[in-house]
């Protein structure tokens, strides 16, 4: 008997496959932002008759070592991780946006100056230079948001050129030339409109690299001071004692998993939208 089964198209599929990544992003958000006027304890507080304790109805994700809530200290420490998350690749894509556009319509010192700056920031490995950047600034979460939005400059700004060079010699850029438009209407009424959902789709793989690189820089004492929870402390702080209290950092650790791989599927979907849209998608 033949198979009847529909067959999806590709983009339907696309759309089908950003339905999870959707349902647990929007859960993560709900629970980072809704914390303060959620059921939950402070994230500071201690019951040391708790400590070290398993899932169970008061505390439905165990306690840590202090004996301090799980899914409070996950729930805040998730408020952390989506505001890095947001906000540092929103710095790296303006600049690096504004910086790419000029490097691809601009020549002669103007692209040589900017390369040669973008090349020296990329000489650097990212996570060493988010590291420097923080230890000189200092600890906070405003300063680890800046670190990473200018770790992420370079990478948006290779995008955009990428993605504005070819759009330089199209028709629409040379006829608004042609008719006396200036450089910044040029640049940014013309060209930019045409690779924002490029730019859009990368950030949201460069919200899955914040996220990484916020919980690598908590992980080593140099993030998000204490008392404040985040991801990358939470994990640091259960490593210790890993084989009696696994959960302390499993929990954690899976959170930002799932939270990073949906960022990614979102944006490999994303990315076949807009191949199936412009007639790419196979």
């Amino acid at each position: 008997m033949a198979d009847r089964s529909p067959v999806r198209s590709p983009l339907s599929r696309a759309l089908w496959r950003m339905g999870l990544p959707l349902v647990w992003l929007a859960v993560v958000f709900v629970c980072a932002f809704g914390a303060d006027v959620m059921p939950f304890p402070p994230p500071s507080d201690m019951d040391f008759a708790a400590a070290e304790q398993g899932p169970s109805l008061a505390h439905p994700l165990g306690a840590d070592l202090d004996g301090r809530d799980v899914l409070s200290r996950l729930a805040h420490g998730a408020r952390i991780s989506l505001t890095v998350s947001l906000v540092a690749p929103l710095i790296g894509l303006v600049i690096g946006t504004v910086l790419g556009l000029l490097s691809a319509y601009y020549s002669g010192l103007v692209r040589t100056g900017i390369l040669a700056v973008l090349d020296a920031m990329l000489a650097f490995p990212s996570l060493v230079f988010a590291l420097a950047l923080t230890v000189v600034l200092g600890p906070s979460v405003q300063n680890v948001t800046l670190a990473l939005g200018i770790m992420s400059v370079p990478a948006f700004a290779r995008i955009a050129r990428a993605n504005a060079l070819p759009l330089m010699s199209r028709e629409f850029v040379l006829a608004a030339r042609t008719a006396g438009a200036g450089d910044a209407y040029i640049m940014f009424r013309e060209i930019l409109p045409n690779m924002v959902m490029s730019l859009l789709t990368y950030a949201l793989t460069m919200m899955s690299i914040m996220i990484v690189a916020e919980g690598s820089l908590s992980f080593l004492g140099v993030g998000v001071p204490p008392p404040t929870p985040s991801w990358g402390s939470m994990i640091a702080e259960g490593r210790e004692s890993l084989e009696r209290v696994p959960h302390v950092s499993m929990i954690p650790a899976a959170a930002m998993f799932l939270t990073v791989l949906s960022l990614n599927l979102l944006g490999d979907s994303l990315r076949q939208l807009k191949s199936g849209k412009s007639g790419g998608l196979s």
